[in-house]
């Protein structure tokens, strides 16, 4: 029997002896990174090495990782590294400007301690590169406030079409492009989307920056020229010639810090934040006090909210830090008096001056148009979804439809100017009217006769007309050399002179 033992172990061990270490760099052994089809049949893979166990990134290709756990972030960020380095002189000099500037990468990678869990969390979940982790500090140095000339926005830096059809919702009271959660499900499935046209990740990402039907022409220009259709080989605009060079570069830091002289910050393997339930309209200063925790630390991980309420029909859920997360839950589980949110939404009934809404609401005008950030010289149009104080006759929660499809629009202010014209032969109150385009009643009004009257020709008629912004400037700075014949109004009928 012991012989037998010892058999059947010598050929377990034969058999160990046996298995593969296979590269985790191979693109043959991750057909998702490597743009190449999966096979229909399988065919086994003969073990030639020492067994490790796999990770979850890794369990659809051939790859095995390493037994031990990472020690950190960055350790598992660089054993999730899959695509293929770029080669090329831009790379270089894009490694050179970042370790030459270390005040700026230390702050950047510390910034990104909040975010690069989660995202890596994702790759790894839908098995893609995690190089891809790193691509918001190409894009917005990892602050989700950061908005372009362009007016893309958030760390991922969506424009508002594209974050749209990704169905970020972009509203009176949020932007989801700066939402950490929704803008990276949207980032990735953009990625994956631009992969799995192009089966390139340079081209992918040269999209993702140029956009696909951009690089699609390159591609199709070069073809047709008997050209090259690598990332390389491609005619595009410089920042997008430098866009993977860029991203090349940090992982080449990321991968060696030492041998750019650079200190990563540590970033342990562990979940920054989670998620909480928001079951009331709540204020956001609220929200803070009950976890324990600054404002502005709630805002950077919850940079979506633009207004100081969080609508719970919209956003039933904000992130805090892991910590805080069961701190906030036991404060609100123990508050039992007072309400939770001091603003609610007020939908206005028809088009108005800003001083008229803020009568309507009980507000000064300053704080209305502070809050809702509205612009001078501007009317608030119809359907506008504004936010004001919540009184103690307002305890409903705002509706999820106004919530998330709630905006604020505006109109011109018409400026008018008293001016007086000439009447023609046989000239109206309703002749005047109609060639100024006014109303009939206004013109009788100004000048003191029925709606039915006629005038004398040669007659003063007194009329207030529109004024272009422009014109409306110069006249208010001409106010200090001389005073107006007659008062002027913003947006409504002149006043009435009096009697």
């Amino acid at each position: 029997m012991k012989i037998l033992h010892i058999a059947c172990l010598a050929g377990v061990l034969w058999l160990t002896g046996c298995a593969t270490t296979g590269s985790l760099q191979d693109p043959a052994a991750n057909p998702v990174t490597s743009g190449q089809d999966t096979p229909s049949s399988h065919k086994p893979i003969i073990p030639n090495g020492p067994l490790k166990p796999i990770m979850a990134t890794h369990a659809g290709g051939g790859g095995v990782a390493s037994l031990s756990a990472p020690a950190d972030l960055w350790d598992r960020i660089r054993r999730g590294f899959a695509m293929p380095d770029l080669q090329h002189e831009l790379v270089q000099d894009r490694e050179q400007w970042y370790a030459t500037r270390p005040d700026y990468m230390q702050r950047m990678t510390e910034r990104s301690s909040k975010y690069l869990f989660h995202i890596v969390e994702e790759l790894e979940r839908r098995g893609m590169p995690t190089e891809l982790a790193l691509l918001p500090y190409i894009e917005s140095a990892f602050n989700p406030q950061a908005i372009s000339s362009a007016k893309a926005a958030g760390m991922w830096q969506f424009m508002p079409a594209t974050g749209n059809y990704f169905d970020l919702k972009q509203n009176a009271f949020r932007d989801d492009r700066r939402d950490v959660l929704a803008s990276t499900r949207a980032a990735l499935d953009y990625l994956q989307k631009l992969y799995g046209m192009f089966g390139d990740w340079h081209l992918a990402l040269a999209a993702y920056n140029w956009g696909e039907g951009s690089v699609s022409r390159a591609i199709a220009r070069n073809q047709k020229l008997g050209l090259g259709t690598s990332y390389a080989e491609l005619n595009m605009p410089a920042e997008t010639r430098m866009y993977v060079p860029k991203l090349q570069a940090v992982k080449n830091i990321v991968a060696n810090p030492d041998a750019f002289n650079t200190e990563l910050p540590l970033i342990e393997n562990h979940p920054y934040f989670q998620t909480v339930d928001i079951t009331h309209d709540i204020d956001v200063a609220l929200v803070a006090s009950l976890a324990g925790i600054r404002e502005d630390d709630f805002r950077a991980l919850n940079p979506s909210f633009k207004r100081p309420v969080i609508l719970a029909a919209g956003t039933p859920q904000v992130l805090l830090p892991w910590d805080n997360a069961k701190v906030f839950q036991r404060n609100l589980e123990a508050r039992r008096e007072g309400q939770y949110a001091s603003w609610t939404v007020w939908s206005v009934p028809s088009t108005m001056t800003v001083a008229d809404a803020a009568q309507r609401v009980g507000m000064s005008e300053t704080d209305l148009r502070t809050l809702n950030n509205i612009p001078p010289r501007m009317l608030i149009k119809a359907g506008s979804a504004l936010m004001i104080p919540r009184n103690a006759t307002t305890r409903q929660d705002v509706s999820s439809h106004l919530a998330d499809n709630g905006q604020v629009a505006f109109t011109p202010e018409v400026v008018t100017r008293r001016t007086t014209v000439r009447a023609g032969k046989g000239e109206t109150v309703a002749s005047i009217a109609r060639r100024y385009k006014l109303a009939t009643a206004s013109v009788a009004d100004w000048n003191d006769v029925r709606p039915n009257a006629a005038f004398k020709l040669g007659q003063h008629v007194v009329v207030y007309l529109p004024v272009r912004p422009a014109q409306a400037h110069a006249s208010n700075a001409g106010k200090r050399r001389a005073a107006p014949a007659s008062p002027v109004r913003r947006g409504g009928t002149p006043a009435k002179k009096r009697r």
